[in-house]
This record gives structure tokens, sequence and C-alpha cells, in this order.
């Protein structure tokens, strides 16, 4: 029977895997918490060399994607593409009402006026709903460290406080030339957007492509 893991195992279990490859981190948490272990992705970058992985790893494990009804399209065929490449049918999530209910209720789309209730409406909610009916023990992420400051403090093995589970950040030590270069030697699918000035890719009327220069996320969200 599967248990969650004590404070001290997840330390121990961090300073195990600090410096482990990202496929030893995911193969730890495969063994350690399979089948209540749950991967969310967005389709980024480094989901997608997260996905590759679990693919050789264990294909079963459970992927989901919170489809907002904002989505571009070049995610949705993204998500299409990775069903035929690895067999791994990744589950939409979505919210309980469509984008034309939604919208019709708050008398247009909320994100021009609103865009924290939006997301909070169409994304957060979603997966609180998707965490309580999936009940996961472990949940792999695709952040790294150099993204933002709040993800330089990470762990590859933490708490996640939020949810109530063991978090896994496999890719942590990474940087951007180590995800293009595992992409470009695996021909591992990706969002094409990336080609066109967008490193990070949300839903579309909250993302734009970024200008030389700025931060990577700094098309997320921008002026908001």
């Amino acid at each position: 029977m599967l248990i969650q893991m004590t404070a001290d195992e997840i330390a121990v279990a961090n300073d195990q895997l600090t410096m482990a490859l990202p496929q030893e981190a995911l193969r730890w948490a495969v063994e350690r918490f399979h089948p209540r272990l749950l991967m969310a992705t967005a389709f980024g970058a480094e989901g997608c060399c997260i996905i590759h992985m679990l693919a050789d790893i264990d294909p079963s494990v459970k992927v989901i994607n919170i489809d907002t009804g904002y989505q571009f399209p070049e995610t949705l065929e993204l998500r299409e593409r990775i069903l035929r490449r690895y067999g791994i049918a990744v589950e939409y999530v979505r919210p309980e009402l469509s984008v034309p209910e939604y919208e019709e209720e708050h008398g247009g789309p909320l994100y021009e006026l609103r865009s924290d209730q939006c997301c909070h409406d169409r994304k957060i909610l979603p997966l609180r709903k998707a965490m309580a009916r999936l009940d996961p023990l472990c949940w792999i992420s695709a952040i790294r460290k150099d993204q933002t400051q709040d993800r330089g403090k990470a762990d590859v093995v933490q708490w996640d406080a939020k949810f109530k589970v063991v978090k896994v950040n496999p890719l942590l030590n990474w940087g951007k030339k180590d995800v293009w270069s595992f992409i470009m030697k695996n021909d591992v699918p990706y969002n094409p957007l990336h080609d066109q000035d967008y490193p990070s890719i949300g839903c579309w009327p909250c993302t734009r492509a970024v200008q030389a220069g700025e931060d990577d996320r700094a098309g997320r969200w921008a002026g908001k």
C-alpha cells in the first residue's frame, strides 16, 4: 500500500537526487509512487522532454492538460502529435462551462477585464478538481531553476503545500540549452510557436511573442 512520505524522507530523497539525471529522478518517482503519480503539462518544451522520458520509463503514468478553451490551435495539435509518437493520451481537464457559456455568463470575454479571475475559473479550479479526483501522492513538474526567482529556490524533490503532495522537478537544474539540445537530439515533438518567439505558451488571449532582450516569460500576461 502506498503511503505519503515524511518530511525527513523527502529531504533524504532530495539529497540523493539533487544532482541526478532527469531520467533518474523520474524513475525514482515512478518506482515510489506509480500508479498514484501524476503529471500536469501545458505542452511546453520542458514538458515534452519529460513526456519523452516517461515513454521510455513507463508510458502508463497519467498526464493531464488543463484545457481552458483558450489554448492555441498549435497546442491542441501537439497533443495529437504526442499521442501518435508515444501512444500517450494526455487527458484534457476542462472547466464546467464551455467558452461560449462562460462568456455569456460574464457578458463577454472575462480575460479582457479580470484576467486573474479567468485564470482562477478556467485553470486553477479545474486543476484542483482533477487533483481531488485523481488523488495523486506525487506530481511531476517541468520547472527550471533559471526561470524565476521562486523557481530558483525549489528542490528536485519537495513538499507541495498547496496540494499536499510530493512534487518532483526532474529538469530543475537544466538550462534552456539543455532542453533544446535534448529536443533536437531525440526529435521530440514541440510547439511550433516556439520557433516564432513564443518561449512560454499559455492561453492565446494572454500570451504574446517576446522581444529581443526580454525574459522568456515576458510574453505571459504582458501588461497585466
